[in-house]
């Protein structure tokens, strides 16, 4: 589903095959999983997270799909294992708003990848623009209250606000940070039903929140969630429209981080 924003991590750390790559924050696979296809056999792909089931997940991933050149390491973002100067080019998608340290995760981050290498991440951009996200939010609120959500706390949007991870990046010791919005559909052959699915399991704020309402009150969110998002169905296939941020910096020359 998020293929177009890999392509644009891609482009941004100008990773070309037979490059060494980190993928920070693998989750069940990608996008290491597809780098290390760009990268080639001459190349090699290090994936990392911080949860053990996600990296046997993307092990597991790798190995049907017969690839070789991928290796994987449980390991916070804060404390990687590699020595400096390891990487030619370091990414991140949709991790670093969870980092519970974001400033110390990039500089490390910037540790580990090579002189004139560049570290990519990417991130939402306002929940407004990403109806994937807010059809749910918006039903859940009417039966589950919640606080205002914290800006500074680890979260989806945290870094929302166009400037805001930029300016992390370049405290963190990066040159020549660069910030764009992508704007990119999450196109899948899924069915309403199945994103009620997606959604409902793989995000643990809306676990939590669901956790909180009985079964009957379930089955109306459930409801209202597969009828809201139908507009977005063209074909019976899902496509929402959606926008992140992708920020990117080079490995410091010489300079030293605040």
């Amino acid at each position: 589903m998020f293929e177009p924003v890999t392509r644009g991590l891609v482009e941004d750390a100008h990773i070309a095959a037979g490059m060494s790559v980190l993928d920070i924050a693998c989750g069940s696979g990608e996008p290491g999983l597809t780098l290390a296809e760009i990268v080639e056999s001459t190349g090699c792909v290090t994936c990392t997270d911080i949860i053990s089931e996600m990296v046997a997940s993307a092990q597991r991933a790798a190995a049907r799909r017969n690839l070789t050149n991928i290796k994987f390491h449980q390991c916070a973002a804060d404390s990687l294992v590699f020595p400096n100067g390891s990487f030619d080019a370091t990414v991140c998608r949709f991790g670093v708003m969870f980092f519970p340290e974001p400033l110390a995760g990039l500089r490390e981050m910037l540790r580990v990848t090579k002189q004139d290498g560049r570290v990519a991440l990417a991130v939402w951009h306002n929940i407004e623009s990403n109806p994937f996200f807010h059809i749910v939010t918006e039903i859940l609120a009417r039966y589950v209250e919640s606080p205002p959500d914290d800006p500074q706390a680890p979260g989806a949007f945290r870094f929302a606000e166009p400037g805001a991870l930029a300016r992390i990046l370049e405290q963190a010791g990066a040159a020549d940070v660069r910030e764009r919005v992508l704007d990119f559909p999450i196109a899948a052959p899924i069915s309403p039903h199945e994103f009620w699915t997606v959604r409902s399991e793989i995000s643990d704020t809306v676990r939590e929140k669901l956790a909180q309402i009985d079964q009957a009150q379930h089955a109306l969110v459930k409801q209202h969630v597969i009828e809201a998002a139908r507009a977005f169905f063209p074909q019976g296939q899902m496509k929402f429209p959606a926008k992140a941020i992708i920020v990117s910096g080079a490995k410091n020359n010489g300079r030293h981080p605040a």
